[in-house]
């Protein structure tokens, strides 16, 4: 019987039914494919029954990383490690798919790793993740919406994202006490340009750390109150940091690289 670590934030995904689901959102015959947290292999079998070319998974748990390898034995490379210290766009020759029931405890932090360093050469064809549900509808929002943030601006910068469907508690073990969302995010064609994405990171953290109060305190803040800046852009500083779309955070951005370049 494997127990499930709370430390690793460990909830196994046993419905079969969504299991088939999620591999049967991209084609996977003669294609490499990497696994983020495996776990019991419930998903991997799936996986290996389509005839990926390539199978890579990755699992931070030394007893279920053993596990794995007695199940599978070389029809998979197994990385025992953790999947913030891994550089996934080495891991094959060609581009990649991913799959991943994520750890609830570090899985923005993962996205967030994976989009930041994301260059114009894309190493995926799409991501299919797992989340909490609240965690993907932060993602998924919209301006004016309360669930509207930073991950929700850095996640549609280079990404199209798309919401399969919302899975309960029951299709795990064990059971989480909240509800998951199944996302598949596939890049983007064109994106707005921007140097460093750490200069986005910059500008959405100092406009959300008071995303309850007006924009003028923190635009003074990032351009010394520059009204050229705001008449291009068209801002209107007694707005609230969620009522700004998308596109204009990265055209804050790209004028911020602009004024300290």
């Amino acid at each position: 019987m494997i127990v499930a670590k709370k430390s690793l934030g460990q909830n196994f995904l046993i419905d079969k039914e969504v299991l088939r689901l999620i591999v049967n959102l991209t084609s996977i015959e003669n294609k490499s494919i990497l696994e983020i947290g495996p776990g019991t292999g419930n998903l991997t079998s799936l996986i290996l029954e389509k005839k990926p070319k390539e199978f890579c998974v990755v699992e931070k748990d030394y007893d279920l990383a053993e596990k794995l390898k007695k199940s599978y034995k070389n029809k998979i490379t197994i990385i025992n490690k953790d999947v913030l210290k891994i550089e996934e766009n080495l891991l094959f020759k060609e581009k990649i798919k991913v799959f991943g029931n994520l750890p609830y405890n570090i899985s923005t932090e993962i996205l967030s790793k994976w989009i930041i360093n994301l260059k114009h050469n894309f190493w995926f064809d799409c991501l299919i993740l797992m989340f909490q549900k609240e965690v993907a509808d932060r993602i998924i929002a919209k301006s004016n919406s309360s669930d509207y943030g930073r991950l929700s601006i850095l996640s549609n910068w280079k990404l199209n994202i798309k919401k399969i469907c919302d899975i309960k508690p029951i299709s795990f073990y064990p059971k989480p006490k909240i509800d998951s969302s199944l996302l598949i995010f596939t890049p983007k064609k064109n994106f707005y340009p921007i140097k460093d994405s750490k200069n986005l990171e910059k500008i959405t953290r100092t406009f959300f750390n008071h995303r309850r109060k007006m924009l003028k305190k923190p635009f003074n803040q990032l351009f010394n109150g520059d009204q050229k800046i705001l008449d291009k852009l068209k801002i209107d500083l007694n707005l609230r940091p969620q009522n700004l779309d998308f596109e204009t955070y990265y055209k804050l951005t790209s004028e911020f690289e602009n004024l300290n370049s």
